[in-house]
């Protein structure tokens, strides 16, 4: 894979403010935990190599267990995320595959069981933020792996 173009060298403007909102929502107070979830499995969805690369390694970095990472893809099945978890997995997925009709008064009601007014936002934020990842590095095809020096992530050991 050949990156297209460098989306962070055509628009440093508009790059620095995405960074900016990536690092407000890493700070918003919801869990790591959760925050690593939501961006590996939208990353999942979206096909993203680069994001679902990085993610991956900063789980691993930040001490997420290596059989949860593998069981992201097959949440709904597997034992090992908690009730608040799963609520965030399944936001995400609405939010990154948004229904024709928008999103349901259930998913919103199973959302809202889990977290406050503030978190439901933050969360809503997070998703967000890492669709926008997604749909740059999909775009112009960042290769997987191509920041690891800049981000510090050949830590991860998973190089």
């Amino acid at each position: 894979m050949t990156a297209r173009l460098s989306y962070m060298q055509q628009s440093p403007d508009l790059f620095r403010k995405v960074v900016a909102l990536s690092t407000a929502s890493k700070a918003s107070g919801l869990a790591p935990a959760i925050l690593n979830l939501v961006d590996i499995r939208a990353s999942q969805l979206n096909g993203c190599g680069f994001c679902l690369d990085m993610h991956v390694k900063e789980a691993k970095i930040r001490g997420e267990r290596e059989l949860r990472v593998h069981h992201v893809a097959i949440w709904r099945e597997s034992p090992l995320f908690d009730a608040r978890e799963r609520a965030a997995l399944a936001w995400s997925e609405v939010l990154t595959r948004l229904p024709e009709h928008g999103v349901s008064d259930a998913d919103f009601a199973a959302a809202r069981a889990q977290f406050s007014e503030k978190e439901l936002s933050d969360l809503t934020f997070a998703v967000a933020t890492i669709n926008t990842w997604n749909r740059l590095n999909v775009a112009f095809r960042n290769p997987p792996g191509s920041a690891d020096e800049a981000f510090g992530l050949q830590r991860a050991g998973l190089s």
